[in-house]
């Protein structure tokens, strides 16, 4: 019997196991076949076409962007300025789920910038933008956007990462 099918067949049992008391050495059992099953499907998963495109000029927050979204079944890319996001955004726009950007991005254009374009050229893409300062009067989101401050926490950036992968159309706020 594979090693799968001996896991659904205990945990068809494991219910009425635990109404009467289940020994600890099954209940081991049960765990490590779980863990094996879980492990196995895990290696089995083909990687996401879709894609979390992280813009960051800041190589150290970049990374910790890039290494939560990695925590999601979204391919991530990381990119140091908004030209070089919308340069992949031209090749690969319609797999783009979600953009994490910064608002202040070293180079001609910023994040705001940015966030207008996408909006207008991938209006399915969600849009998240950040900053460690508040934003200027003037300084408009487009539709559907999302701003979360800096310092963010990993659980908003996973939330929106999962708005993204369940419901590619931006919310209409």
């Amino acid at each position: 019997m594979k090693l799968d099918q001996i896991g659904q067949a205990l945990a068809s049992c494991y219910d009425n196991l635990v109404a009467e008391g289940l020994p600890d050495h099954l209940a081991a059992l049960v765990r490590r076949v779980d863990r094996a099953e879980r492990a196995a499907h895990a290696k089995d998963r083909t990687p996401s076409s879709r894609v979390a495109l992280v813009v960051e000029d800041e190589q150290e927050t970049r990374d910790l962007a890039e290494s939560v979204l990695e925590e999601t079944d979204l391919r991530v890319v990381g990119c140091d300025n908004a030209e070089k996001a919308l340069s992949y955004l031209q090749d690969h726009g319609g797999d783009v789920a979600l953009v994490f950007a910064d608002i202040r991005l070293a180079g001609a254009m910023d994040g705001m910038q940015l966030a207008r374009a996408i909006a207008t050229l991938w209006p399915c893409t969600r849009l998240v933008v950040t900053s460690g300062v508040d934003l200027d009067p003037g300084d408009d989101l487009p539709e559907g956007a999302v701003f979360i401050p800096k310092p963010w926490r990993a659980f908003d950036v996973l939330k929106e990462a999962d708005r993204a992968t369940r419901d590619p159309t931006p919310p209409v706020s």
